[in-house]
């Protein structure tokens, strides 16, 4: 085992074992050995949508080579578990007691631990195998899918098999399926909006005047040539003289003011003059300084309405409007500082170097908008479980500890270091090109949609909504990878299917060694 994995590994190992020392002290003892059960299926849940969720989460990014792995993960690990932490108790809600309608006659609580642990069981297998197949799939599928399945069966159990599907709330899951739906085709629309906006007002102008220079330049070099040959047919005194004055206006700084000067010398002038009005950092200067802040201002805005009202912070509308505008001057100051200090260069390349860094930013905000909303697969059924085993009743509301959000969370970035790279190539390298600027378009659209969701309460798929975004572009730049999405539609397919009926049987496994 490498240094790096040792270190990942150990801090996966004192996390755990913490968890596992404040449950001993939060369960009653006669339910502790169910608590290690929930504990270790809970995580397995959260390491497998890190390797899957995370891992097409920060696709784009290792796909453009902005960040590498080691960077993705701790990127991860900071802006992750902030979202699960500050913005995902509202998801988390909806996962938790939105699905499964308890029924009204008295029943075991621990048939309904026993349908949450199959759940978990059931996701986190069907992730593990997707994964390893670098299938993106849905983690949201998944949970739901086990929660679906397990609920008929624990119908099956309670009314004999009379009313089995009245356990689960239809008409909850049909609103989470019209968002699987909808999810990657508002990301495909949002990124292929975002996209044509940035190629239209800054690559193609930049591409433009970059070649117009070019061949400025090339047809005055041309012209210097044609001159030169020309002396062959003068005496030497001309030669030498017309070969002064040609060396002289190889000086970009030549003086405008020279006496005497020929048709020769008035023309390269006159070419070099057209040539400086070419502004190549125009474009540049004029809207990335307008695309970063807006980027800071829409991603800020759905940040701190969201995550302060979790806080509790009691920070007002106008106050949060205020910190949003400072968030979106600063990023639009920073912006064209870059900018101008890199406008002695090359202007593709610092282009591309510029949304790099836009990038990165909008990376940490998809990882928090990520942890904001898909947190609540692994955590959402481990509440439920945790509150049956506290309180010996299912509860119409539950705490989540600070700690449990704080240990799956650093299960779920341990799933990306150590199960991630599969699904990494596929979003990064195999549906689409990905470069700088394509991977901000999708990252950025990717996280509106899902924040925005996420304010609803909306569990939505963020592997949708990004698998949309990158096809966007690709359909946007013609190079969409439609052969590779035949088996990935197809795992979408099944995960809901395969999580149902394998959560299923896992229910009734734990039924039996539960002695229920």
């Amino acid at each position: 085992m490498s240094r790096d994995n040792l270190l990942a590994f150990s801090l996966f190992a004192v996390s755990t074992l913490g968890f596992f020392v404040w449950g001993y002290d939060y369960i009653p003892s006669h339910h502790f050995i169910l608590f290690s059960v929930a504990t270790i299926f809970g995580l397995f849940m959260a390491f497998n949508i890190g390797g899957n969720d995370v891992a097409n989460s920060f696709g784009t990014s290792v796909g453009a080579k902005t960040i590498t792995l080691k960077q993705a993960l701790i990127i991860a690990a900071i802006f992750e578990l902030s979202g699960a932490i500050f913005a995902g108790g509202e998801v988390t809600k909806t996962i938790r007691k939105g699905i499964v309608q308890m029924p009204v006659n008295e029943f075991d609580p621990m048939l309904f631990v026993a349908v949450m642990l199959a759940a978990l069981l059931s996701s986190g297998l069907w992730l593990l195998i997707a994964s390893k197949r670098g299938l993106p799939v849905s983690t949201t599928h998944s949970i739901v899918g086990g929660i679906v399945g397990g609920s008929i069966a624990l119908g099956y159990v309670i009314t004999g098999g009379e009313s089995s599907f009245s356990m689960v709330n239809w008409g909850k899951i049909g609103q989470i399926a019209m968002s699987w739906f909808i999810s990657p085709l508002l990301g495909g629309i949002v990124s292929y909006i975002i996209y044509h906006n940035i190629k239209k007002r800054i690559l193609t102008p930049t591409q433009k005047a970059t070649d117009l220079l070019k061949r400025m330049k090339k047809s005055r070099k041309a012209y210097k040539e044609r001159f030169a040959n020309s002396l062959k047919l003068k005496s030497d005194k001309e030669q030498i003289e017309a070969l002064r004055h040609l060396a002289m206006y190889d000086d970009e700084d030549i003086n405008d003011e020279l006496p005497n000067e020929t048709d020769f010398q008035k023309r390269i002038k006159a070419m070099k003059k057209r040539e400086k009005q070419i502004d190549l950092f125009g474009p540049l200067r004029r809207y990335i300084p307008v695309v970063g802040a807006l980027a800071a201002i829409s991603i800020a805005s759905m940040l701190l309405f969201k995550g302060l009202n979790n806080l509790e912070m009691n920070i007002g509308a106008i106050e949060t409007i205020w910190i949003i505008f400072l968030i979106g001057t600063a990023a639009y100051l920073v912006s064209l500082a870059i900018v101008n200090l890199m406008s002695k260069g090359d202007a593709q390349k610092s282009t591309m170097r510029i949304f790099e860094w836009l990038q990165i930013f909008t990376a940490s905000a998809f990882a928090f908008s990520h942890g904001a909303n898909d947190i609540a697969n692994a955590i959402g059924p481990f509440a439920a479980i945790l509150d049956v085993l506290k309180t010996g009743a299912i509860n119409s509301q539950a705490p989540i500890p600070l700690i449990a959000m704080a240990a799956f969370g650093v299960s779920l970035v341990m799933g990306l270091w150590f199960l991630g790279k599969e699904v990494i190539a596929t979003v990064g390298s195999r549906l689409a090109e990905i470069l700088p600027v394509t991977g901000f378009s999708a990252e950025l659209a990717a996280s509106l949609v899902i924040l925005l969701a996420t304010a609803f309460g909306i569990p939505v798929s963020s592997t949708h909504i990004l698998i949309g975004a990158v096809l966007g572009i690709g359909i946007l730049n013609k190079d969409a990878n439609w052969k590779l999405m035949r088996p990935i539609a197809l795992a979408w397919i099944i995960t809901l299917p395969a999580a149902g009926l394998s959560s299923a049987f896992f229910f009734f496994v734990l039924k039996s060694l539960m002695g229920l």
